[in-house]
């Protein structure tokens, strides 16, 4: 049984954008990368068509993959999210209450978590501990350095 992944609109379409890459681009040319390899003569001893076929045969792996996560993928409905408690697709401001520092987050599906972007996973340790809170409150959340504390500042859409 495939386990159902869930994404935001946006997510949903990049990965659907890069399938259609995948099948549209990069699929014919590594077909033309084997038709010219095998125009060489002997496929015994031809390295540059062995590297074509594994090429392909790791494309359609990807795409196989690609295409596996689309059928069990599901759009989060935003409009079931509560809006007064840390749940997915909450922009969080926390205070850490040792350092001092103050940080946004966003928490966003597994697969759309970019740290750079400040879009961590639903999944991370910090987003389990801040699942539920709302503003004011506090929480401590064990993440592998030890024990860290937060301050919940604000939350928003």
């Amino acid at each position: 049984m495939n386990e159902v992944k869930y994404f935001t609109e946006d997510g949903l379409q990049k990965l659907k954008d890069e399938l259609e890459r995948l099948k549209s681009i990069e699929r014919p040319a590594i077909s033309q990368q084997i038709a010219e390899a095998r125009e060489k003569g002997d496929l015994t001893e031809n390295a540059e068509y062995d590297a074509a076929k594994n090429a392909q045969a790791m494309l359609e792996l990807k795409i196989s993959k690609l295409e596996e996560t689309l059928s069990n993928a599901r759009v989060i409905d935003e409009s079931q999210i509560d809006n007064n408690k840390i749940a997915i697709l909450t922009k969080v401001k926390l205070k850490n209450l040792k350092t001092g520092a103050i940080m946004t987050y966003t928490i966003v599906p597994e697969n759309e978590a970019d740290i750079k972007a400040k879009k961590i996973s639903v999944n991370s340790p910090i987003a389990r501990g801040l699942l539920g809170k709302k503003p004011k409150d506090t929480v401590e959340i064990e993440v592998p350095a030890g024990k860290l504390s937060f301050e919940v500042l604000e939350i928003s859409r």
